[in-house]
Parts: structure tokens; sequence; C-alpha cells
């Protein structure tokens, strides 16, 4: 494949995902201002590049609210643009065409999802249905309403989260791996019978690196309640599988919490020839096999979010208002305020 070529696909590869109504698409300012942002992460010079500078009111993607690259102003954009843009960065690094495809991945799912926030309707009381059964008489029946009403909302929104996440998640540390993240279908570590003979039915791996035939299992946390027996036997096979299969099972949990469970599951890994990797050896360990550029995009966009998460323990959540006004919801507590845009007031 020529350069030429292969930058076009990079190009579309950052701009569109998926076919149908499923279909992801970004604007061509939005694509030129991830390249400024991924310079200005890289520390490189938009002079030396020959790509032309756009001024970032943050330094941080995630401080700069997705209007700003929707509307971005001053700047004309072309394809032949972002296609120069492109090709100047991946010739001083070739990495950077996975940095710029990751950040427009995550991108895209940001967007779409401000999108589902802004158009999921309000649910009805059919879809509610017989679930007031169980409330009904507890207290005024306008209050009832409203709180399911509230809390069905609330539900369907967090459902397309875990989704949408679920597909943008793990194929972002596979490929700042250097990897992929393989289906059950098409994979090479197959599962095992009863009496330990292969079979034709594959595993699904996180993080697959065909080269040096290794099988990542990427966690957030593992602890003593996070699956029931049976998952939990799930997990201690993979290990074997891919020993059978003759790849290197290696353990990554990215939260330092220990466990039981992590125990007895880290040392499965050890014994089938594997490694084990927790907190910050996690991070260290991604980053190294990331590389330079990579490893940049792993501290700057997946890394600070996930150390939130891990910093944080809500044991009573503090009072929180919600309120919907005709084109818009307004999540508050005494200090700050969290506005949703809506598209229709429904």
């Amino acid at each position: 494949m020529s350069n030429s070529v292969f930058i076009k696909n990079l190009y579309t590869k950052c701009r569109i995902h998926g076919t149908g109504d499923a279909q992801i698409t970004i604007s061509d300012r939005e694509i030129y201002a991830l390249i400024a942002l991924a310079i200005h992460d890289l520390g490189w010079s938009f002079e030396k590049l020959g790509v032309e500078r756009i001024e970032l009111p943050a330094p941080n993607y995630y401080e700069i609210g997705l209007d700003w690259f929707e509307k971005l102003e001053n700047v004309e954009i072309t394809p032949g643009k972002i296609l120069s843009a492109l090709e100047a960065c991946f010739n001083k690094d070739q990495d950077f065409a996975l940095f710029i495809e990751n950040l427009s991945a995550l991108h895209r799912r940001r967007a779409k999802f401000k999108r589902i926030l802004s158009s999921q309707p309000i649910p009805t009381m059919d879809q509610i249905g017989p679930r007031i059964l169980l409330e009904y008489g507890a207290c005024d029946v306008d209050l009832l309403a409203n709180w399911m009403t509230w809390r069905k909302w609330i539900y369907d929104i967090d459902n397309r989260s875990a989704q949408e996440t679920g597909y943008l998640f793990e194929p972002i540390l596979a490929s700042s791996l250097g990897g992929e993240t393989v289906g059950s279908r098409n994979s090479p570590i197959k599962r095992l019978d009863e009496n330990g003979n292969i079979t034709n039915n594959g595993r699904q791996v996180d993080c697959l690196i065909s080269d040096s035939n290794t099988a990542y299992e990427l966690k957030l946390r593992v602890t003593i309640a996070a699956s029931g027996q049976g998952r939990f036997g799930e997990e201690l096979s993979f290990p074997i599988e891919c020993q059978a299969a003759g790849y290197i099972p290696i353990l990554l949990v990215l939260d330092p919490t220990p466990s039981s469970r992590l125990t007895v599951l880290s040392e499965q890994y050890i014994e089938c020839g594997g490694a084990f990797f927790q907190g910050v050896k996690a991070w260290k360990h991604m980053e190294k096999q990331a590389g330079k550029i990579m490893s940049v995009f792993i501290k700057k966009y997946i890394k600070p979010a996930i150390k939130l998460v891990d910093d944080l323990e809500i044991k009573v959540p503090k009072k929180i208002s919600l309120e919907w006004f005709g084109d818009s919801i307004k999540i508050s507590n005494e200090s700050v305020s969290y506005t949703i845009s809506r598209k229709d007031g429904g």
C-alpha cells in the first residue's frame, strides 16, 4: 500500500466508523482540531511540520467542550489540508497514525453519547408498566410517577453509556499495547473440554499480539464480589487455554486494590507461564509496551479518567437536583451544575 493510500484510509478511519444507524461520523473541523491537539500533546512544532496552528481553548482534551470542536471558527478546513497534516505527522513518526486513530475513536464515541443524551426520549407510563405496583401507595401518586420516569430515563441512559464504553475501552487499550481485540469466532485460543482436549470453540481475547504470541486480559479491578463462581471458573480457565494454544497469558489489573480472588487468579496466570501486573506496575507495563508516542496517549487520555475512578469512593451519595426543562436537563448541587442540551424537549 502506498503512503498516499494509507493516509487516505487513515483519514476515513478517523472520520467514520460503522454502517447504517450505528455509523458515527465527525466533521473535517473536528478531525483537524484533533490533529492539532495531538501535535500539541506530543510537543511537536507546527511550523516544522508545515501544519497550520490552531489556538486551543485549553491544553487538556477533557477541558475542551465538544461544542468547540464542532464550531471551530476562523480556520478553513479542506480534506486536502487534513491529508497533508496527517502525512506530515506520519512521516515524523509512524505511530502517530495509531495515536490519531485512537483519539478520533474516543472523540467519536463522546460526540455520539452527547447526541444520545440530547435525544433519549422521556419514558412513557406504558414503558414503566406494572412496576408501579411495587411502590403504589407508598407516597403521593404524582411524586411516584415522576420518580419512576426519572429512574427509567437514567436506566436507559446508563445502558447506552455501558454499551458505548464497551465498544471503546478495550479496543483502545488493546491498540495502545500494539494488539487488537479478537472475538471468539476468529480467536486462535480455543476452549478445552472437561478432559483437557482442544475444541473448535474460540475464546474472546481483550488484546491479542500475534507477533509475540501474547494474550492480555484487561481489567479495571477484581473484587471478591465481582463475579459469581461460574464466571470466576471462566476467568481461571483462560490462562490454561492460552498456554494450550501456545500463547503467553498476561493479566493487567489497573486498580491497585488487593483481593483474595485476584491472588488466586494471578497465580493461575503465572503457573501457566504468563505474567501479572497490577496498579502502578500495570500502568508502567502498558506505557513500556506502547512505545514513546502511544505512551503519551495512555498518560493523557486513559490514565486520568481511570485514576479518578480509583481515587473516588462514594459511600453515601451527596444531594443533587435533576430538573427537566423544555430544551435542557440540569443536574446540579449547591455549587456547580451540568446542563444537557435537548434537541426537541422530549
